[in-house]
Order: structure tokens, then sequence, then C-alpha cells
């Protein structure tokens, strides 16, 4: 593999910002192999994004687990319905892509058919390739052949894998699943790991290098906003407000099962496209209250977009749900705007309670701008495009290697690491290798704190801006000399 290919990934690096910056590497010692892996991983754009779909107990979330268990991270315990982590980053021979787990929900909402055609309707819709599971010792089922239409419909590369052949008898099995008309069934055992590497192959050659999602300044198209939020808390009146009397609606895209309802609204004089998570229940009339719809049906927003509008219920306190949802698009890595909505139904005694919940709930996304907005009156909509406009400015921002480090010498001075066990540990040297969101990777002489971790953080945000955007922050620490293996 060339340099090209091998650090065609580099990110927000120049070339020459690059080879100073392995030379100032390789003087501190560290190994220069994993310095260029540490500065792809945080250089990638965004990642090109797997669905696993298929009925309940097919092993789905099982063939997840495999996959994601060939990255040493852990992987935490998935239980029920309640669970709001849709997606994983899995790595397979060098290739990094994201995984969207449609498994463990199996609630029946209206009968086992609609609910699973559901899921793996908002699952297929912000992924660029499908594993399809079905299960070799059953065959075929009629929920299959229903899942089968919408993958046609959707059109998107589908791998086929037929689980549960934990030998050879089995594989006579899985070439009945020919029949599908999805092309060859490829027989693994989940549980086992058998066939798995095969399939991963084959995957690899359906999932695009890069996801087919431009991200919009790069093509010139329209900005992309993710509306999200719990349900009822006025999503969709909200869109329709902006969309409505007084401004122009461009034109509203088809209703193809990608684009359920992505709108291109004309706002502050700029065409941005809206993806209203609201919107997909107009077809799929599920139990508002099931969570893991909701869930997943944000993960598909979010995908799509580059900034999520969160809107929370000024009148109500702030739920479980909304700061689970908060941390989706923090996870996400997506530039992130809070909106309050039904501001204008509040009094003086509601805002002033308001304003102490926002400080000790939202203490994880304070650099957010906020604007509290009326989805029914329209009042105060017109401080949501420069709150969107902050936030994707941030979002892009890059500090230059050199000025990252003359910020990091004087922080060290000022305030170095505290001491542990008779040693302290140095912050070195390091450099932002990508944008949207800004990553960062930082190289040690040894294990930093997570309270200084976060120190840091602050620090970065209060230097440099970075209103409206998570920031990641890795920290890589020297090994010791003649240590290494």
């Amino acid at each position: 593999m060339d340099q090209q290919d091998e650090h065609g990934d580099i990110g927000a690096l120049g070339d020459a910002e690059y080879a100073e910056f392995m030379e100032l590497a390789a003087e501190e010692g560290f190994d220069l192999e994993d310095v260029a892996d540490d500065l792809a991983a945080a250089g990638h754009g965004p990642l090109p994004v797997l669905a696993v779909v298929g009925r309940p107990n097919v092993g789905k979330s099982t063939l997840v687990n495999r996959i994601i268990g060939r990255r040493e991270a852990v992987v935490e315990d998935r239980p029920g319905v309640t669970r709001d982590r849709v997606s994983y980053e899995a790595n397979w021979n060098g290739r990094r892509f994201k995984i969207v787990d449609t498994g463990g929900w199996e609630q029946d909402v209206l009968g086992i058919d609609a609910s699973v055609a559901a899921q793996a309707e908002f699952a297929i819709e912000a992924a660029d390739a499908v594993v399809f599971v079905v299960d070799a010792t059953v065959g075929a089922t009629d929920t299959d052949e229903a899942v089968v239409k919408l993958l046609r419909r959707a059109g998107k590369p589908v791998v086929l894998a037929a689980n549960k052949v934990d030998g050879p008898s089995g594989e006579a099995d899985a070439a009945v699943l020919w029949n599908l008309g999805l092309g060859e069934p490829f027989p693994v055992s989940s549980l086992h790991g058998r066939g798995t590497g095969d399939l991963l192959d084959a995957i690899m050659e359906a999932l695009p290098e890069a996801p087919a999602v431009t991200f919009g300044a790069a093509t010139g198209g329209p900005r992309r906003i993710a509306l999200i939020g719990r349900p009822n808390v006025g999503k969709s009146s909200l869109l329709n407000k902006v969309a409505g009397e007084d401004r122009v609606v461009v034109n509203e895209v088809a209703g193809t099962t990608r684009d359920p309802v992505d709108e291109l609204i004309e706002l502050g004089g700029i065409t941005w496209k809206f993806i209203d998570t609201a919107g997909i229940r107009r077809r799929v009339h599920l139990a508002e209250g099931a969570d893991y719809y909701a869930s997943l049906r944000t993960a598909a927003a979010l995908e799509k977009a580059e900034v999520a509008v969160i809107l929370i219920d000024a009148g109500e306190t702030l739920a479980e749900q909304d700061t689970r949802i908060i941390s989706m698009a923090v996870e996400a890595g997506r530039a992130v705007v809070i909106a309050y909505n039904k501001w204008d139904l509040m009094d003086e005694e509601r805002r002033y309670y308001l304003e102490r919940e926002i400080e000790r709930d939202l203490v994880q996304v304070q650099w957010a701008p906020r604007v509290n907005v009326s989805a029914r009156t329209g009042r105060h909509m017109e401080k949501l495009v420069p709150a969107i406009e902050t936030a994707l400015a941030g979002w892009e921002t890059r500090v230059p290697t050199g000025r990252l480090n003359a910020f990091l010498g004087e922080l060290v001075a000022a305030h170095p690491h505290p001491i542990r066990g008779g040693k302290q540990p140095r912050i070195l040297f390091g450099t932002q290798a990508g944008t949207r969101p800004p990553r960062f990777v930082l190289f040690a002489s040894g294990f930093l704190e997570a309270g200084y971790r976060r120190f840091i953080e602050r620090r970065l945000r209060e230097e440099f801006g970075f209103q409206g955007t998570p920031i990641q922050v890795s920290v890589r620490v020297r090994e010791k000399r003649g240590r290494k293996k």
C-alpha cells in the first residue's frame, strides 16, 4: 500500500505539516506506524454505514457483536428496548465503517411483520449497504420475503447472510436461499465465527470507500439539518412553521424510501435541507411510545445530517430521553443547536427554574448555541439560522499544528498534570487531524487522567471557540524505549 492510500485519510493535515509532525514524533521516540494509524483514525471523514436487518431471533445482534469484536473496544451489554445506541464503529482489514444494528428490540408493536418492516425501513434509509440476515435452519419466511421487497425498492447493495450454519451439513440449507433472488447466500455462524471473514470481504465490496452523501460545502449543495427530539415536542409543527406561510418551500423531494420528508426550505435567504424525523410517522403508524423507533429514526436522521437542531419542550422538566437524544447527536459527531420550544407559554417563574435546570442538566453541551422559539407562533425563528451557522462554523474550525503546539506548551507550563506515583505525565505535542467534528490527537509521556483531559478540552474551547460542536481528543502515550515487542 503506498503512502497516498495509507494516509489518504490524514484529513486536515497538509503534506508539509504531516512530514513535520512525523519528524517531531520520531524525535520524541514514538512508533511512526502507530502515529500514522492514529492520525488516519482521527482524520477520516464520515464513514460508510452498514445496516444489519432481518426478523427476530435470526442472530443479528450476535453477528454485530462478532463484527465489532474484532476491535479491542468494549462492546456494552445490550438488553431490551431502551437501548439508545444503534450504531457502532467497526474495522475490517484496515477499513473503518459504521454498523447500524436493528437487533435486540423485537417488541411486537403492530404484529411482527409491521415492526420488522419499520425497523428495516429506518435502518436501510441511513445505510450505504445492507446485510440481510436469514436463519438458514428455518429457511425464508413470509416476513423475510417482505423485507426482500423493501430492499429491492431501496436499491441499496445487499449482502445475504445465511446464519446458524454451524458445519458442512448446514451448507445445503444455505444454498436454498439463492431463491430469494439477492445473489449468493454466505453461510455463517455468528455464534462460532464460522464464515464471517468471507462475509466481511463481501461487505467491503458492497460498501463504498466513502459514503455517498458528500458534505454540503464540498458540493455546493444545501447544508443538511436534522430536526430531532422526543415524540410530541413539536418537530413537525416547527418544520411546518419554517416551511409555512411566510417562507418559501423551494420544493419537496419525492417521497422515496430514502428521503421520506427531506424538504428544501429557504430561511434567512439561504436554502437548507431539513430532515424531519417526525415525518416518517406519516407512513409507519407505530406506537409512539416505543423508544426504540424514536432512537432508530433519530440515528437515521443524524447519519444524513451535518447539524442537529435538538428540540426540547420548555414547559416540561428535562427527561432522560432528551439527554439521550443529545448524547446521540454528540456521539454521532454532529454540530448541535438546542432549541427550546413553547417558550411563549411560560411564565417568569418557570423561566427562572428552567435556567437552573439547563445549567444542571445540559452540562455536557454547554458549548451548544441555545435559542428559545415557538413553533406555534413562529416567535424567534429568525434566531435559528445564526445559531445553525455558528455551530457549523465551529464544526469546521481547524487549528494549525504550530499554533496548537504553542498553546499546549503554555498550557502545560501554567497547569502541569498532577504528580501521580512520583511521575508527572506531560503533553509533548499534538495536532488537529480532522474537522467535522474537530478531532485532536495528543502525544504524551504518560497516562493523562480524565479530569485533565476535560480541562484540556475546556481550554481548547476558550482559546479557539468551537461553539456548537463536539470535540474529540485522543491521547497516545509514548511507550518506554526498548519495551516494544
